[in-house]
């Protein structure tokens, strides 16, 4: 039988990889890791980095391009199962080609595999024969919305008060649902119409040395938000940023 790791590594900062998630990397014998680009290759290259200080030789990295996915196409739920579909034919691959019979793979996710992320449900769409060949397992590690709420000194939820974790898509949509919204990813910046009564805290690159945190009443902070996303997302040609929509009281 061979062995997967699904190992979270936390939002970018090399500290955030868990007692757990080290010895995970410590366990294995090949790492896949899926590029997105050189804009992006810094997210490659922490990867290369935990592999690097808690590896065990001897291990091989298994590198692939990650597939495109259509951002032209008008129905965004097909295209992003169309793209999964051809991230499940990478993991395919590599459980099939590359790991052989007693060895442990691993993947090295970015934040928590169980939050806002498609590797689990890449792994659903294998091919049955080479799923029966893998047992895996998913090892947690710190989301963006951890590392969020500990730089903002905020607790993510309030007594007696639900907390709404959504897209930026679906914020701009449906509106603030509740008064505690967390929302992942949010290229339109649709908090500014989330009203004059809601307090956010944002944060992109969140940590990275090109951390940003900004926070403040969205009236007053709306302004400033677009324009820090708007001139880090050209210099550095991609972000990922997460916050917290709070109404006051």
């Amino acid at each position: 039988m061979k062995r997967l790791l699904l190992i979270g590594i936390g939002a970018g900062d090399p500290d955030h990889l868990t007692l757990q998630g080290a010895k995970a990397i410590a366990a294995a014998d090949v790492f896949l890791l899926v590029g997105k680009g050189e804009a992006k290759d810094d997210l490659v290259r922490l990867r290369r980095d935990l592999i690097a200080a808690h590896g065990r030789e001897p291990y091989r990295i298994v590198e692939a391009a990650d597939p495109e996915r259509d951002r032209t196409a008008p129905a965004y739920t097909a295209a992003v199962e169309d793209w999964r579909s051809r991230r499940a034919r990478i993991y395919e691959s590599f459980i099939a080609e590359e790991l052989a019979d007693g060895q442990t793979g691993a993947l090295l996710v970015w934040g928590d595999p169980g939050l806002y992320d498609s590797t689990l449900a890449a792994l659903d769409g294998i091919d049955a024969e080479v799923r029966a060949e893998v047992e895996y397992e998913v090892v947690p590690g710190i989301s963006s919305i951890s590392a969020l709420t500990a730089r903002h000194r905020v607790a993510l939820t309030r007594v007696g008060r639900p907390v709404h974790i959504t897209t930026g898509r679906r914020l701009a949509d449906e509106g603030a649902t509740a008064d505690d919204v967390l929302v992942m990813l949010d290229a339109a910046c649709s908090f500014a119409g989330a009203g004059d009564d809601f307090h956010i805290y944002w944060g992109a690159y969140l940590g990275t040395p090109d951390e940003i945190l900004i926070e403040g009443p969205v009236a007053e902070v709306a302004g400033r938000i677009r324009t820090a996303r708007a001139e880090a997302r050209a210099r550095k040609g991609w972000i990922m940023d997460t916050y917290l929509l709070r109404r006051r009281t």
